[in-house]
C-alpha cells in the first residue's frame, strides 16, 4: 500500500538555541547528522517515496531534495503540532494512507517498516523500552513521561496523560503514526467537527498536543488506536544534553 509522509517540521527548538538561531528545531545535528535526514533515510530506504514537510521557522532553510512537496503554517509561533499538521490537509485525500511524524526525533527503517506492516485503522508507534531513553537522558524518567494504557486488543485507552506511577505507562508515545486512507477523511472531518473555543488538556484549540487530539479520537469512538509496538533504536532531541545520548545507529543502514 504505497502511503504518503508529513513531516511536522515547523518548530524553532527554543530550548536548543543558540543551535536553532540559524536553522528549524529539526535540522539540528545529532551524531553528524541532521535529525531530518534521520527521518527522511528511514522513509525513503521503507519504500516511502512521497514525502510532504510542513515547514514554519525558517522555512526558507529547510531545503532537501527528498522532499516531495512543502507547505508552510504562517501561524508557527501560535499553533501547536496538530495545526501544523492542519496545514497540509490538501494532502489528507484519503488516496493514500497517511505516516506523522514529528521531526525532532531520530528513527531507523525498520521502525518505519514494522509501522507499514500495521494494517490498523489507526497505528500509533509505542516504545516498549522507553526507560532506557529516558533513564540515559535524564535523571527522573516519571517527571517527564506521560501515560500510556492498551487494552488486552492492542488498543490505546490512553496517552499523553500526567503518570502517577509506573503503572500508568505501557510504553512511550514516540511522535510517529499512520492512518490508513479509508479513515483518514473521518480524521480531518472529526478535527473539523471541534469545538473551536474549548480548551483542550488545558491548551486552547490552536494548540492542542497531539496526544491530545488522538485521545479525542479514541474518547469519542471516531477510529480505533493502536498501538504498534519497538524495542527502542529512536532517541528524542529536544534539549542540549539530549545530544549526549549516544543512539545506536548501527542497524540504520546509513
Amino acid at each position: 500500500m504505497a502511503s504518503r509522509a508529513i513531516l511536522l517540521a515547523a518548530g524553532q527548538g527554543t530550548r536548543l538555541r543558540p543551535l536553532t538561531d540559524s536553522v528549524p528545531k529539526c535540522m539540528v545535528e545529532y551524531q553528524g547528522r541532521q535529525i531530518i535526514d534521520y527521518i527522511l533515510h528511514a522513509l525513503t530506504k521503507a519504500g516511502v517515496t512521497e514525502i510532504i514537510a510542513v515547514k514554519g521557522y525558517l522555512s526558507d532553510v529547510l531545503q532537501k531534495p527528498s522532499i516531495t512537496r512543502s507547505y508552510v503554517n504562517e501561524r508557527f509561533m501560535t499553533t501547536n503540532m496538530v495545526g501544523t499538521l492542519f496545514s497540509s490537509r490538501e494532502e489528507m485525500d484519503g488516496s493514500k494512507d497517511i505516516i506523522i511524524s514529528y521531526t525532532d526525533i531520530a528513527y531507523g527503517y525498520k521502525t518505519v517498516e514494522t509501522l507499514l506492516k500495521s494494517d490498523a485503522p489507526f497505528s500509533v508507534i509505542v516504545d516498549s523500552k522507553w526507560r532506557e531513553l529516558w533513564e540515559g537522558r535524564m535523571e527522573d524518567p516519571l517527571t517527564d513521561a506521560e501515560t500510556m494504557k492498551i487494552d488486552e486488543n492492542g488498543l490505546i485507552k490512553e496517552l499523553g496523560k500526567k503518570p502517577k506511577s509506573y503503572d500508568e505507562i505501557q510504553g512511550q508515545y514516540i511522535g510517529l503514526m499512520k492512518i490508513s486512507k479509508d479513515y483518514v477523511k473521518k480524521m480531518v472531518e472529526f478535527y473539523d467537527s471541534l469545538d473551536k473555543t474549548a480548551i483542550y488538556d488545558g491548551k486552547d484549540f490552536d494548540n492542542m498536543y497531539m496526544t491530545s487530539f488522538i485521545q479525542l479520537i479514541i474518547d469519542n469512538n471516531v477510529i480505533p488506536v493502536h498501538a504498534v509496538r519497538i524495542d527502542g533504536g529512536w532517541t528524542e532531541v529536544d534539549t542540549p544534553t539530549d545530544l549526549d545520548f549516544k543512539l545506536d545507529t548501527s542497524n540504520f543502514d546509513l
